[in-house]
């Protein structure tokens, strides 16, 4: 009866521990988002909480599918962007915590300084509002151009106020601006597309964001969601020392922590 009693016991102990252990998903796009969460997967493990992991290479789905509740959460976007996607959507998606920076940059493959833009220059810049604002003001600070007074982060081609070079700047989706790189004289390229396409943003980028860009990446979830303990745990996992050594080994400063 005292063994049956133990092994009773221990059932239930089992049992309670998986009741307890839960299981998350989350959308990223491949670099550097889905190689932190795999960094942190196991530590998450030990806490009793599986993470899922689903790559996307757009910046829409990853919102839709959380917003839908198809997936927990999603890590690819900073907060302008995600303003605007709500604003634009009608969805209602909400910040659990601040990441990283991922200082967005300018490249070529036929120049190498911008002041060697000729004129009529071809260049792209992400087609989403925020990422493409993001990509005229980093050219406005540079010189390239000078924006309408007051254009601030969801700046369009048709602010441009002041372009000595008569550049042509084109709207692309920002996963494909990699590829078009030896198609053009310049491309504004995110620095998870840039990291994926083996380029490296503080060697190859001939103008780069400061580390004090406001564009923290974060992770996101819906309202109801973001008060779920196990995303908590993931929250909490992301800002350990050791994530923070991981982005400096990893990435030599082409990502940058933001806690």
């Amino acid at each position: 009866m005292k063994k049956l009693l133990t092994a009773l016991a221990a059932a239930a102990a089992l049992t309670s521990a998986a009741a307890h252990a839960g299981e998350i998903s989350v959308a990223a796009t491949a670099v550097p988002h889905a190689e932190l969460l795999e960094f942190v997967k196991p530590a998450l493990a030990k806490e009793g909480v599986e993470l899922k992991i689903k790559v996307f290479t757009d910046y829409v789905q990853p919102n839709v599918q959380v917003a839908e509740g198809r997936l927990d959460a999603n890590f690819f976007q900073h907060q302008p962007y995600l303003d605007e996607f709500n604003a634009s959507r009608g969805t209602a998606l909400v910040s659990i915590a601040g990441v990283h920076v991922e200082p967005f940059g300018a490249y070529s493959s036929k120049i190498k300084k911008l002041d060697e833009l000729s004129e009529g220059s071809q260049v792209v810049i992400p087609n989403d509002a925020t990422n493409g604002g993001r990509a005229l003001l980093l050219l406005q600070k540079a010189g390239v151009i000078k924006l309408k007074d007051g254009a601030g982060i969801t700046a369009t081609v048709k602010d441009i106020a002041e372009n000595p070079k008569g550049i042509k700047v084109r709207e692309l989706e920002a996963a494909t601006l990699p590829r078009v790189l030896a198609q053009v004289d310049l491309a504004l390229i995110n620095t998870n597309y840039a990291l994926e396409a083996g380029l490296n943003p503080t060697k190859d980028a001939l103008v780069i964001e400061g580390a004090d860009s406001p564009y923290v990446n974060i992770l996101v979830t819906t309202a109801e969601k973001k008060d779920n303990a196990d995303l908590q745990k993931l929250a909490k996992a992301l800002h350990t020392p050791e994530v923070k050594k991981f982005i400096a080994d990893q990435y030599k400063g082409a990502v940058v922590p933001a806690f």
